[in-house]
């Protein structure tokens, strides 16, 4: 039995449902849940264990757990919180349920970022950064003569810390003549300053110049550069009158003859109406606008430092903290080890400010050592969580939560395997047990088989997904499950056999992609073979470099031969400016088999539209045929209605009240906004005269609310809708709701949307699809029907080549490129390539042992 199997002892896992019942301090009694899809399950769950709710996805799992069990917990947390203290809570929907006794408070750890933030830090999310300021404050080497500074001084982000210049953000935001002015042969007229407003506005201020004594029909490199530099970059802000359909000369008459103008006008020089327009509109029309006039660089100030220069005048270990918060945090752990363990002798000098360095970076180190036990030590302090992936950020809340040495609550978790190696999730494992010790009870929502292996108690929800799921298939210990039939999970568990071969013979590469002295992040100079005509997984502890050897390196130089310009979307916040700064160029070419790849289809987990007027049946293009199929029924001919009228994004149909959205926002005083379903058109999103018209008894809205599922036995007739919803179905999206918003959907939902819009596209060979993590959030029944997909594209003369941690899809792929040895610095590397069976036998790759094969 390996480690990941055997049932820690810190629970009896012969405990039964009698024993349960009899002590009801020790459990949690659910009685009528009837959240989503739930259909009115009882369950009883073990106090002080490891609960693993596992099922198909979409089988309502997270139902149970976070929007049944950890949302009742915080609503009666809540209902002791004054109203004012409640605002600024995140609150979730009160729980259908009958009733819940036992339950203790709860913490949930999910995948969610909440608001991105550039001041939101790897430091900042673990307090590890307050430590380290009151380190530097009280323990830290000043320049002779310096006076002492408290902690609030090491912080980028209060007034006694920043920088001036970049105000704590590191980056300056800047905006040249040659972003504004991109054609300098055209006249002020002709629109030459292309940041300035257009319509009216910008007439406006061409106006202003005229009779500010500016000629501008002169071409704007024939201005004197005084003038330019006083146009674009002025902050006096005259205001004079205009006459706008007077030149330069006829408006110098007037000003003399005191002619009455037309109104007066205020000017606004070019930079100032960029940097205004970014930081004040609420429109991110506006601000995506404004943003291409504007360019980040490192503040001359403080270097990207964040801080004043007394601050980073003090230092500890011979660097400031700006420089510390650099470092990785393995790196970091080296740098505190020292002062963390030496103890301090009567006779030294400064014994009490000794004293204060011990017990700080003691205190420090083990926070850092925390988050390296779980596989974190090739992050950074300063790195700031927007450039974070969910699994990382769920972990280092985690780390956090495990150092807080909370006592009797319930932590939720989303999870925690996602994007984690097999190698690191042993150290998860060991986190959570370390929850457990400490007197906590830990409900994890998992597909990982090892993590489901390594439970006290398991609820297996089912047995399918959506209207067919919703039920308890099995609650008890693992074992248990063994024995139950209906059970997806259970013939996973047990049998190996049934996640080893699911292809029958391995398929040869057609050729070979090879790709020479590639640089991206901690890839450097790597000369790397992709076969093509066959399936690779690329994989390798977290953070050893496969998402920027293949997302990113290998994406834009494809892109790139292919003649593709990757357009990224313009930033509309800092935190968009901010990720397209650090997004590092790639450095490398392809060298051979160009020639045998015609086009390329990234599939990532980007969200599928930001707003939730996007959907899946939008984005899929089923939602246009659907709309022709109610615009040809008589009834909408009657009264001359075209597909347009049947977009809930078009005035002619929709909603007024709404707007189409089918809910408004409900401001309320001491407590945050709700949204409400519109009591106009009741959440359908539609005006009464719409939803009038009828295909075969449903109207549009009614068909919205199908899921793909039922939506496919509805139009059992049309050939066209039922390709993609086919498509959908067969990457085990069968339970979503074709109306579904995109800002419901998680990360490997809106992939394999992509996925599936993709299989209803007739394949024509010589595609080269790249996939990051397609199993995300799958169930492995569900990762068994994703390769079915995958395989058939590979079979129609395709390649696939994905980043993968899922054991599943790597043992039943054609070739495996292993990237390591570690992570961050410690990777970039190939340690092993081959077929499964060859990967398997090497002893560098910590790939290897877990390999199916």
């Amino acid at each position: 039995m390996t480690n990941n199997e055997k049932t820690p002892n810190h629970f009896n896992n012969n405990f039964n449902n009698s024993a349960i019942n009899n002590t009801s301090h020790s459990h949690i009694q659910v009685r009528g849940a009837r959240v989503h899809n739930l259909k009115n399950v009882d369950v009883d769950l073990p106090r002080n264990a490891l609960v693993v709710f596992t099922g198909i996805s979409g089988s309502g799992k997270s139902s149970l757990a976070f929007g049944t069990l950890f949302a009742e917990s915080q609503r009666r947390y809540l209902d002791s919180v004054s109203p004012y203290a409640r605002r600024l809570i995140d609150q979730v929907d009160e729980p259908d349920v009958d009733a819940i006794e036992g339950l203790p408070p709860a913490v949930a750890l999910q995948q969610q970022r909440g608001t991105p933030s550039v001041r939101s830090s790897v430091g900042s999310v673990t307090t590890i950064s307050n430590g380290l300021r009151m380190l530097y404050s009280r323990a830290g080497e000043y320049p002779v003569g310096q006076e002492m500074l408290y902690a609030d001084a090491f912080s980028p982000n209060t007034p006694e810390g920043a920088c001036p210049t970049c105000s704590g953000i590191g980056r300056v935001f800047e905006v040249t003549e040659k972003l504004m002015v991109p054609d300098d042969t055209k006249t002020i007229r002709e629109r030459a300053i292309a940041s300035w407003p257009p319509a009216w506005q910008g007439q406006n201020l061409s106006r202003i110049l005229t009779t500010l004594g500016y000629d501008i029909d002169k071409p704007w490199n024939t201005l004197p550069k005084k003038t330019r530099d006083w146009i674009l970059f002025t902050d006096d802000t005259p205001t004079v009158p205009v006459y706008p359909e007077y030149n330069l000369e006829q408006t110098r008459q007037a000003i003399e003859k005191g002619e009455k103008p037309n109104y007066m006008g205020t000017f606004t020089s070019a930079k100032n109406f960029v940097l205004h327009s970014f930081a004040n509109t609420q429109s991110p029309r506006t601000k995506k606008r404004v943003s291409q006039f504007m360019q980040i660089s490192e503040c001359p100030e403080c270097h990207g430092k964040k801080l004043k220069k007394e601050s980073l005048s003090v230092k500890f270990a011979g660097l400031d903290i700006g420089e510390l918060s650099q470092l990785t945090l393995t790196e970091l752990a080296l740098k505190l080890e020292e002062a963390a363990h030496k103890i301090p002798t009567d006779d030294i000098p400064n014994r009490e400010k000794a004293i204060v360095a011990q017990r700080i970076a003691s205190d420090i180190l083990a926070r850092v050592e925390a988050l390296t036990r779980l596989g974190l030590g090739y992050l950074s302090l300063g790195r700031t969580t927007p450039t974070l992936s969910p699994g990382e950020l769920q972990r280092l809340r985690l780390a956090t939560q495990i150092r807080s040495q909370l006592f009797g609550v319930v932590y939720v978790l989303d999870e925690p395997s996602a994007g984690l190696h097999p190698a690191d999730t042993q150290a998860l494992l060991g986190a959570l047990d370390e929850l457990i010790a400490a007197g906590n009870s830990v409900f994890v929502v998992e597909h990982d088989v090892s993590v489901i292996r390594h439970a006290d108690w398991v609820v297996d929800v089912g047995p399918k997904a959506g209207t067919h799921g919703g039920e308890i298939v099995y609650s008890g210990p693992v074992e248990g499950l063994r024995d139950v039939a209906q059970s997806h999970t259970g013939q996973y568990l047990f049998n190996d056999t049934t996640m080893v071969k699911e292809k029958s013979e391995l398929r040869q590469p057609t050729a070979w992609l090879k790709l020479a002295n590639v640089e991206r992040n901690n890839v450097k100079g790597l000369d790397v073979e992709f076969p093509l005509g066959v399936m690779t997984s690329v994989t390798g502890v977290s953070g050893s470099g496969k998402s920027s050897l293949v997302s990113q390196a290998l994406v834009e130089l494809v892109n790139e031969q292919l003649g593709q310009k990757v357009i990224n979307e313009a930033p509309t916040d800092e935190v968009g400016l901010l990720e397209q700064e650090f997004d590092t160029v790639t450095g490398g070419e392809i060298v051979a088999g160009m020639d045998k790849v015609s086009r390329l289809i990234n599939i990532n987990q980007k969200a599928i539209g930001r707003t939730p007027r996007s959907n899946l049946a939008t984005y899929t293009g089923l939602f246009d045929d659907v709309r022709k199929l109610f615009a040809s029924t008589k009834q909408a001919k009657a009264h001359g209605y075209d597909a347009g009228r049947f977009s809930f994004n078009t005035v002619k149909g929709r909603c007024p009240n709404c707007e189409g959205l089918g809910f408004v926002s409900v401001e309320l005083l001491f407590l945050p906004s709700v949204y409400a379903p519109c009591q106009v058109c009741h959440g359908q999103r539609y005006d009464d005269d719409t939803l009038a018209i009828h295909y075969r008894d449903k109207n549009i809205a009614e068909v919205l609310n199908l899921t793909v599922e039922m939506a496919y036995e509805f139009f059992v007739d049309e050939a066209s809708i039922l390709r993609s919803l086919d498509a959908l179905l067969q990457v085990g999206l069968g339970y979503l709701r074709l109306g579904q918003p995109a800002t419901e959907l998680s990360g490997g939902e809106a992939q394999r949307i992509k996925l599936a819009t993709e299989l209803q596209r007739i394949q024509r060979g010589d595609t080269l699809y790249i996939l990051d993590e397609p199993t995300t959030g799958l169930h492995p029944a569900d990762v068994s029907m994703l390769m079915t997909q995958l395989n058939g594209l590979v079979n129609s003369g395709n390649t696939v080549i994905m980043v993968e941690h899922d054991m599943q899809v790597a043992s039943n792929s054609d070739w495996i490129i292993d990237i390591g040895p570690g992570a961050g610095e410690e990777g970039g590397l190939i340690v092993a390539e081959g077929t499964p069976d060859d990967v398997a036998k090497s002893t560098a790759s910590r790939t290897a042992p877990f390999l199916l094969v």
